[in-house]
């Protein structure tokens, strides 16, 4: 999930499998200066990592960590978000749109030592299109492929069985083939038992602890240069307030996820900056559809009453948003609406008047009473068979908005006559993947290019059994919603594609198994007296945490390095933008990315 992901992340598969892999074993791990003179970078997160193989992780910190690993072919500009040239230096597709071919960089290496080539990816995808364990994650790029090879070591060939518009924006982490074709079973290897764990990326990963920490060095082979900071660390707090008082004390040296009180405190502080920035996340309530498989097999225990269409409207009526932003992110958000946050003006959507679901108790107990649910003598809403209408909704145990907003949606729906017990779970992952809950807390972050986030909702990512994990955000699988999808996925006309998209919002709105209560500004500090730079994406107004690449950690200036560099990463960018050859029918074509992956889930 980042979602936080949803702010959980969905992993039912944990398990490490039993097969001798030397993953790490010959990693040449980065000098360092001495360690009582390092310049560490350390991170406060509080999500904890669902796995450190790329076929299988889908939170926000850990598609984060293998931005920081592995190079993609593709990344994304940190001013604009649009493609810029990663494992790929150059692409063009044919005239039909259907043969896309990449020119791999000769300057890339695995830290083993290795080349990085062009067969490095065919395998990638490869696995991912006959393997449905290593499609777990990201399958949802593939399942238009038709036939991937490498002619050479320098040329990868995608053929696509029809147009896909996301061929810029394949976030897809490009692992070494002579290691990972030694994997027994890609659903339950988890990449984390061998150290360092051999990559491409800027970043080199060093060592993981469950819940306590992930650490990585620089490699200072990273054909886009090396990062300035001598080790980067992300360090687990369970409790944001102890994060927060790690960051004054100088014992980290980032927080996000700020509260607005703790934003405000710190931004007074000596030797910290807050940045307040409108984020790429949605926060929103999702019903329970009814679990199921793409066996057809039903699963879980969500209630029943959400199947009515009028039951989850009537919730939606009755979930004040405006309150939400006001009250509870205290001006820091912006009221929800559509599934894509407006800093994504392209694919933005909100509804008509028409077609809006205001905050209206009384209508939300028209639609209950309409639906059998009424009130009897004590106050309390009961069905045909007598049996009080109560809901369970999975909290976050560290994210204190859950907690926040669990207690107006008790006061809100209880005055409705509608019971809600707030489950505040540290592991929300389990129940939810098992379709134990009626509604859930969610949130995702959003990419540039939105096919990611729209294909968690489709019928291909429901889990192939019970017993399997799927990339399902929430077991939606709405026949209307897939037609859509396939059409803009293979639309090639900005403007259409965005109206396409944005149908696919009305959808999601109007079915109302997702009400987006509101989009979180990004909220985050760091101390000035470690860090005297790092690159915001975008550019202007950005976030630092959980964004479209990995320009904020490998930005990052030391304070004591004499030098800010401040702007230095967004003018590397720039000039190697200008260098791009954008060959073929696709030099005017620009598709933007989709996770953080993603995300990422969070």
């Amino acid at each position: 999930m980042d979602t936080r992901v949803p702010p959980r992340t969905h992993h039912r598969r944990l398990l490490i499998t039993g097969a001798a892999l030397a993953l790490a074993a010959a990693a040449a791990v980065p000098r360092a200066a001495a360690d009582d003179n390092k310049n560490v970078l350390t991170v406060a997160v509080s999500q904890s990592v669902d796995s450190l193989s790329p076929f299988l992780a889908q939170r926000l910190i850990s598609t984060g960590v293998h931005r920081l690993m592995y190079d993609y072919l593709t990344n994304y500009d940190p001013g604009d978000g649009h493609a810029v040239p990663g494992l790929a230096t150059a692409w063009k597709s044919s005239p039909d749109k259907l043969t896309w071919t990449y020119t791999i960089r000769k300057d890339s290496t695995w830290s083993d030592g290795k080349p990085a080539t062009a067969e490095d990816a065919a395998w990638t995808f490869n696995k991912m299109m006959t393997d449905e364990g290593a499609a777990t994650a990201n399958g949802s790029f593939v399942g238009n492929f038709r036939k991937v090879t490498a002619p050479d070591p320098r040329t990868l060939v995608i053929e696509l069985k029809k147009p896909q518009a996301t061929m810029l924006a394949l976030d897809v982490p490009i692992v070494p083939r002579h290691l990972w074709e030694k994997v027994d079973d890609f659903s339950k290897f988890n990449n984390d038992k061998q150290f360092p764990v051999v990559g491409n990326g800027p970043y080199i990963l060093t060592d993981y602890k469950v819940d306590q920490y992930l650490k990585l060095k620089p490699n200072n082979d990273f054909w886009r240069g090396s990062p300035k900071f001598d080790e980067l660390v992300f360090k687990y707090y369970k409790d944001l307030d102890a994060a927060v008082a790690a960051l004054r004390k100088g014992e980290v040296s980032f927080v996000s996820g700020l509260t607005p009180a703790q934003a405000t405190a710190l931004g007074s502080a000596e030797n910290i900056k807050v940045n307040d920035a409108p984020g790429r996340r949605f926060y929103a309530l999702a019903t329970n559809p009814g679990a199921r498989a793409r066996n057809g097999e039903k699963f879980g225990n969500g209630h029943p009453a959400l199947l009515d269409p009028r039951v989850r409207r009537a919730l939606f009526a009755a979930t004040d948003r405006r309150a939400v932003v006001e009250k509870v992110f205290q001006g820091h958000a912006v009221e929800g609406e559509g599934y894509i946050p407006p800093r994504f003006d392209t694919y933005f959507w909100k509804p008509d008047s028409s077609r809006r679901i205001a905050y209206d108790p009384a209508e939300a107990a028209r639609l209950l009473d309409q639906a059998g649910y009424r009130k009897n003598s004590a106050g309390k809403r009961v069905g045909k068979d007598g049996r009080p209408l109560d809901f369970r909704i999975l909290c976050h145990a560290t994210d204190p908005n859950d907690k926040a907003v669990g207690q107006y949606l008790q006061e809100w729906w209880g005055a409705l006559g509608v019971g809600l017990k707030v489950d505040c779970l540290d592991n929300v992952s389990d129940p939810w993947l098992a379709g134990e809950y009626d509604l859930a807390f969610d949130g995702w972050s959003v990419n540039p290019d939105p096919d990611f986030v729209l294909s968690i909702h489709t019928c291909a990512a429901l889990p192939a059994t019970p017993k399997d994990t799927g990339a399902t955000d929430n077991f939606i699988c709405d026949k209307r919603f897939d037609e859509l999808y396939a059409q803009q996925l293979a639309e090639y006309d900005a403007a259409k594609r965005a109206d396409l998209v944005k149908q696919m919002q009305a959808r999601l709105y109007d079915t109302g198994y997702m009400n987006v209560m509101a989009y979180p500004n990004a909220v985050e500090a760091y101390r000035t007296d470690q860090i005297a730079s790092i690159s915001t994406m975008p550019t202007a107004a950005g976030n630092i945490y959980g964004q479209d690449g990995y320009w904020s950690w490998w930005s990052a200036v030391p304070a004591d390095s004499g030098s800010s560099d401040e702007g230095s990463a967004a003018g590397v960018v720039l000039g190697i933008v200008a260098g791009v050859v954008l060959l073929g029918g696709a030099g005017a074509f620009l598709v933007l990315r989709r996770r953080a992956g993603a995300d990422d889930r969070e």
